[in-house]
């Protein structure tokens, strides 16, 4: 699903209203008729809404709305946050009409002592602030909005849950949690993008009016599961046709990380995969591994693999088709030195996570110099590590990274951003909290692997991260939210898949 952003809808609202002379009150019209409808589904006859409006257009959105309600036969009260004096034309018009349905605007002072009674009070809208905030709330807002977060009451968001930023999902300042958003025309980063897409509810989009040839994107995506396809099987296929993957990794006390990897990549349907571990852990891993092929590789004395390893593991790579470098391995100056040979050396798609990317975060530039595509799957503290700095803007940051360096960025996470050297960014839809526990991030790199040896690289990485956030989802529907293992995705993986293979 393509996204947009403020600059562009306020761009695509300009162009309808001068080159189409379509009134602005008729689009805010549309969008409040949209609002009003939604409202009404929460609403029993004896119960009456509250509006919390704003002088701008969004709170005039918010006025009309209360203007359908009115209609309709509901009792509602609007509450203004700002000066009346200082609104827009189309608000004071919508202002107008409400007066002369025998409504009436309550002022919403900044003294913080008002105390708003919810008994009785079946929804909320919230019309304070659309696409164009961008300032931490602060004030009456402010306290608005903790307001409508303290109420208990069902809310619906006008556009945007007020307090998100429409570009970045950004928290500023605090948020109105919706239950439902009405957004106008094509959706924003904001309803995807982690922090803010938490306080998004269900999703709305709605036409208002504005013709098709305006309303365009901003070049991020959202991924959704109308938009993958995976193959199915030949009947004469064989194994050596769905990849021969390699994963590296393990040491002394981090044994099942590249067993967790080699058996998602199996699950997902990989046709051969062979695991490299340190000598020391071989027998342990042999006995955890059926299905796929573990050897020794050379160790240290501490059980971690030694430079010594790298000419087993070029011998291995040189018949595979791509290599997981990182789950399990520990930290040592070997380590390094191996991460920075295979990133240089390897002719293979490189899928690097965990302690490969710690040793990255010495030298990013090494990246540079890579033969083949890299993929990194860093969580927010690991990508800190590689920026040398905290991250400030997770899609900002990870589209730079990928570009700079010329890899693909999945930041793992709420919304997992997949940012592309081609200039593209993803962000995923799938997934829950459930996947907040140790091992899931090895099964992401065994899924994204094994997808590459079946998919182009964009269409592999962005199914792969789709398939582990719903594999996620799933098991968090049998277990609960805490209760999962990162065993259990891997049994999950395979529903998944045939989730999007029936939708085609």
């Amino acid at each position: 699903m393509l996204l947009t952003d403020s600059a562009t809808m306020k761009e695509a609202d300009r162009n309808a209203i001068e080159l189409y002379d379509i009134p602005s009150t008729e689009l805010m019209e549309n969008a409040a008729e949209a609002v009003a409808s939604t409202a009404v589904k929460f609403l029993a006859r004896e119960e009456r809404a509250v509006v919390f409006s704003s002088t701008g257009n969004n709170g005039g959105d918010g006025i009309a709305a209360a203007c359908n309600l009115i209609q309709e036969g509901f009792s509602v009260s609007v509450y203004l946050i700002g000066n009346r004096e200082k609104m827009t034309a189309d608000t004071r018009e919508m202002a107008q009409r409400l007066y002369a349905l025998g409504g009436e605007i309550l002022d919403f002072p900044d003294d913080g002592k008002i105390w708003i009674d919810f008994s009785g009070v079946g929804v909320i809208v919230d019309a304070l602030f659309g696409i164009g905030l961008n300032r931490p709330l602060e004030g009456a807002a402010l306290r608005a909005v903790q307001m409508i977060n303290s109420s208990g009451v069902p809310v619906v968001s006008c556009d945007i849950a007020s307090g998100v930023d429409a570009d970045t999902g950004a928290i500023l300042g605090d948020a109105v949690r919706a239950s439902v958003t009405v957004t106008f025309s094509m959706a924003k980063v904001g309803h995807f993008a982690s922090p803010g897409c938490a306080c998004c509810g269900e999703l709305c989009i709605v036409d208002i009016g504005i013709p098709g040839e305006f309303v365009t994107g901003c070049g991020i995506r959202a991924v959704m599961p109308e938009d993958l396809s995976i193959s199915p099987r030949k009947r004469d296929a064989h194994k050596g046709d769905f990849g021969k993957l390699l994963v590296v990794g393990g040491s002394v006390g981090y044994t099942g990380a590249p067993t967790l990897c080699a058996k998602a990549a199996l699950r997902t349907g990989a046709g051969l995969v062979s695991i490299g571990v340190p000598d020391a852990i071989y027998g342990i891993t042999a006995m955890k591994n059926d299905e796929a092929m573990p050897f020794p590789l050379a160790a240290d004395s501490s059980g971690r693999l030694s430079v010594d390893a790298i000419p087993a593991i070029q011998e291995k790579l040189s018949g595979m088709n791509a290599l997981v470098l990182g789950p399990g391995l520990g930290r040592s100056a070997d380590v390094t030195k191996l991460v920075f040979r295979m990133v240089m050396e390897s002719e293979q798609p490189l899928v690097l996570d965990a302690d490969a990317l710690n040793a990255l975060a010495e030298n990013t530039d090494i990246l540079l110099a890579a033969k083949s595509l890299c993929i990194l799957t860093p969580h927010e503290g690991e990508f800190a590590r590689l920026l040398g700095r905290p991250v400030e803007n997770r899609i900002g940051d990870a589209f730079e990274f990928a570009m700079r360096y010329k890899c693909i960025v999945v930041l793992k996470g709420q919304a997992t951003v997949i940012a592309y050297p081609t200039r593209e960014i993803y962000l995923n839809t799938s997934g829950s909290p459930a996947l907040a526990k140790g091992g899931t991030g090895d099964v992401l790199s065994g899924v994204i692997a094994a997808m590459l040896c079946r998919l182009p690289a964009r269409e592999a990485v962005i199914t792969a991260v789709w398939l582990h956030g719903r594999a996620g989802d799933i098991c968090e529907e049998r277990f609960g939210e805490n209760g999962v293992l990162a065993t259990d995705v891997i049994h999950a993986i395979p529903e998944a898949m045939q989730e999007i293979s029936e939708r085609k």
